[in-house]
């Protein structure tokens, strides 16, 4: 495979956690879309957010796609809950959707030991309504993108993971 597999979804389902485990049984190596951006411009999301607002930010994460698309191949791509919006990365990339429902994903994120750090990395959840809305809106879209889509309930990492690579064949 000389493409890069990218993990879309949104907020909080488990893309950076999936990629490790997918980076570790495919000798892969995986980048997250948010860390490269933090490292870019030396804030945190929710600093970048609050300071610049998403629009900035937005243009930040299609900075990012720019540099991946001509500097990254063979490597697990996770990414931020609004990257599916950037322009195609490539036409050999695979784009998998992970997908769960809104109220597993929150409640995977409120029983986590660091639930209150989980929530304040993710300025979008703040307000509960507007992320239900957020979800809705972007469901859609998710499966649009996407070249697999693979539902996550339930599972461990590691299921998950065993599942695109076989539906990837890697």
């Amino acid at each position: 495979m000389a493409g890069n597999i990218i993990l879309i979804g949104f907020m909080g389902v488990g893309k950076g956690r999936t990629a490790r485990v997918l980076a570790s049984k495919t000798g892969f190596y995986t980048v997250d879309t948010d860390d490269l951006i933090e490292t870019l411009v030396n804030m945190k999301i929710r600093q970048i957010f609050k300071k610049y607002g998403e629009p900035h930010f937005r243009k930040l994460e299609q900075q990012t796609a720019d540099w991946l698309r001509s500097n990254v191949s063979n490597t697990i791509i996770s990414t931020g809950g609004g990257f599916y919006k950037v322009k195609k990365l490539g036409k050999r990339d695979k784009i998998v959707f992970l997908h769960s429902s809104l109220k597993k994903i929150l409640r995977e994120i409120k029983s986590a030991p660091n639930a209150a750090k989980k929530i304040k990395k993710r300025p979008l959840l703040t307000d509960m309504e507007h992320a239900r809305l957020l979800y809705d809106e972007r469901l859609p879209l998710y499966r649009k993108s996407a070249d697999l889509e693979v539902s996550v309930e339930g599972r461990t990492s590691e299921d998950i993971a065993e599942n695109i690579i076989l539906k990837l064949k890697l």
